[in-house]
């Protein structure tokens, strides 16, 4: 079967097309014919073995798929350990949902993942209240445009998106953002990137702050919350780690800090299921609008990563095997 592999660490120039035998199920698991793969950011880390945790190689990156069995069968969504960029996966049975009548590969690849992500962030790990104020980083981006579309659907007050394009802070406000805020302007000072969410939320410090990025615009967030404050971690983009926190900073404030990954979810089903069951009906009925950024070939992953990083996409990115 082709597969993109990859046999040393590094950016999109090891990512290469490669013929591999197709994987063997084991108990509980299925083989599907993918129809498509998704692209993620943590895939540009995996890569690179900056992620959190260590890689292995030669190994083929990816960890969603839409597919059908082999031998036929519904179609389905599903979640992996690696693989993912590949004609042919293995998937165990209880990281696999069905995908509704209606529903695109497309669609379904982005809530998944980064859904589930923007999902769990806000319910579990924030425990947003109706009234409060939510700042998504990144809000024109997979996780970041539907978190934008979730907290506005359950409640919050205000929803401040940033977005480093006018492109892009123009879909964040069509998808539920009241007002957007160039994350530029944590460049060179956070505190400029402080005062600019701050004035966004009429003079006042904020709620909720859902951060992937790290340097200045993680300290610059975390500056902005309000006494009870949430800052969710579920990234570093820029590559850059945040200044060290204090225990006495948070204390004065009352704020905190929240790290969250996916795949703490996915080692409980029940957890992903409450995410999925709710996501993909939502997205049937047209209620949830996830972004879809672009198909490409499967040896055209170098220029997704590319795009990827040079943040030239906004919403979901998918591979297309066939091709």
């Amino acid at each position: 079967m082709r597969a993109v592999q990859i046999t040393r660490f590094g950016g999109p120039e090891v990512l290469e097309i490669a013929d591999l035998p197709e994987p063997t199920p084991g108990p509980g698991q299925k083989l599907y014919d993918v129809s498509t793969a998704g692209v993620n950011f943590a895939d540009t880390h995996a890569i690179e073995n900056s992620y959190l945790s260590a890689q292995q190689l030669p190994m083929v990156p990816g960890s969603e798929f839409v597919g059908t069995p082999m031998g036929g069968g519904r179609r389905v969504v599903g979640l992996l350990d690696g693989g993912g960029y590949a004609e042919k996966v293995v998937a165990h049975d209880f990281l696999t949902w069905p995908v509704p009548d209606g529903v695109s590969d497309e669609q379904a690849l982005a809530v998944v993942l980064q859904g589930a992500t923007a999902w769990h962030m806000l319910r579990t790990s924030a425990h947003l209240a109706e009234g409060e104020t939510v700042v998504v980083i990144a809000g024109a981006g997979g996780v970041g445009s539907l978190a934008v579309q979730l907290a506005r659907r359950w409640g919050a007050g205000r929803v401040i998106a940033t977005a480093s394009s006018p492109e892009k802070r123009a879909l964040a406000e069509e998808l539920g953002a009241h007002v957007t805020v160039d994350p530029a302007l944590a460049d060179d000072d956070p505190k400029a990137f402080t005062g600019a969410l701050r004035e966004a939320n009429d003079g006042k410090p904020v709620d909720i702050v859902l951060e992937m990025t790290g340097g200045n615009v993680f300290d610059g967030s975390l500056s902005a919350l309000a006494p009870f404050g949430r800052l969710v971690a579920y990234g570093m983009a820029g590559r850059v780690p945040p200044k060290p926190i204090q225990a006495p900073a948070l204390m004065q404030k009352s704020r905190a800090v929240i790290g969250f990954w996916l795949a703490h979810c996915m080692a409980r089903p029940e957890m992903m299921d409450a995410a999925l069951n709710e996501l993909l009906p939502l997205v049937a009925e047209g209620a949830l609008k996830p972004v879809v950024g672009g198909r490409y070939p499967l040896s055209a992953v170098r220029e997704a990563h590319q795009d990827l990083l040079a943040r030239r996409s906004t919403g979901k990115l998918v591979l297309d095997p066939t091709r």
